[in-house]
């Protein structure tokens, strides 16, 4: 298979038809570890929305279960990406989700521009730091799978382009953005986590690594120190070059789905779907969660 074969192929297909097709083709062949570093983020600046970094906080999913959290995110999401809407794995992925939702008092604009950042911030980070742009046949297809899952989860006026998912989201940033002491907290467990992932000694490099791949609105809203210029030059260059290589190298054949990064760790025997999330206690809402009832074999 030559370097642009696949991207050929998906250029041939329809992006509303075929758009979940599209996505796992895009996700899991041509930019597995590009979309799962611009998802992290994308979950990242949700929190800085006051209104979702405070209920963040109050449930202590992502500053006592961080790792759990960020686990049981990922692999939803990605059993729909996998498998499709459709599928068994799919359904029981979504019907998760929707119950951990509905167990909280979460407002429909704070839902819509979550699922808006899905759309826009791997699209962003892939145009700079990708071995290729996206294509306009993925970045609708990738308009559309979201759009399927917004609507699966009930979430209202869902943007029907990418266009109106990114004006969405940079509207809602600019107005909601804020410095919130609970969200700031969530930020730094985040941080923690992702530092966690490598050698100890290496956890003030990362930090700083990860703040300089953030923009200012963002490094305003958690009231961080902006990392120097240079700094964020070299970190930027460093994962440009890193696009570039990877551009030399053979295309992957085989898929690499979520579930197999080394990031995902709370479940080394296997797991169900049915299990993964939050288990709000019953009757109350806005309160902080219960956390899950464990890992079987899967």
């Amino acid at each position: 298979m030559k370097r642009y074969e696949r991207l050929e192929r998906i250029r041939r297909m329809d992006p509303v038809t075929e758009a979940s097709e599209i996505y796992r083709l895009t996700v899991a062949h041509e930019f597995p570890w590009d979309v799962t570093r611009a998802l992290e983020l994308a979950l990242y600046r949700t929190y800085a929305v006051p209104s979702i970094g405070r209920l963040l906080a109050r449930t202590a999913e992502l500053t006592e279960r961080s790792q759990k959290r960020y686990d049981d995110t990922a692999l939803l999401l990605d059993a729909v990406v996998e498998h499709g809407f459709d599928s068994e794995q799919g359904r029981t992925a979504v019907r998760r989700i929707n119950r951990m939702h509905r167990s909280y008092d979460i407002s429909d604009d704070d839902m819509r521009y979550v699922l808006c950042t899905f759309v826009v911030v791997p699209k962003r980070w892939i145009d700079a730091y990708g071995w290729r742009r996206l294509s306009r046949h993925e970045i609708v297809a990738s308009s559309v799978h979201y759009r399927t899952l917004g609507h699966r989860m009930g979430i209202k006026d869902v943007p029907s382009s990418y266009e109106e998912f990114e004006a969405f989201q940079d509207a809602y940033e600019e107005a909601h953005f804020a410095w919130d002491e609970d969200a700031r907290a969530v930020s730094d467990a985040t941080l923690d986590l992702m530092a966690s992932w490598y050698p100890r000694p290496l956890a003030p490099v990362l930090r700083t690594v990860t703040l300089a791949l953030l923009d200012e609105p963002l490094l305003r809203a958690f009231r961080y120190t902006p990392p120097a210029p240079a700094t964020r030059a070299l970190v930027r260059r460093a994962v440009r070059a890193r696009g570039r290589a990877v551009r030399l190298l053979p295309p992957r054949r085989a898929p690499h789905f979520a579930r197999q990064n080394r990031e995902i760790r709370s479940y080394p025997d296997g797991y169900l779907l049915e299990q993964l999330g939050t288990r709000p206690t019953p009757g109350l809402r806005g309160c902080p969660a219960r956390q899950g009832d464990g890992s079987a074999g899967r």
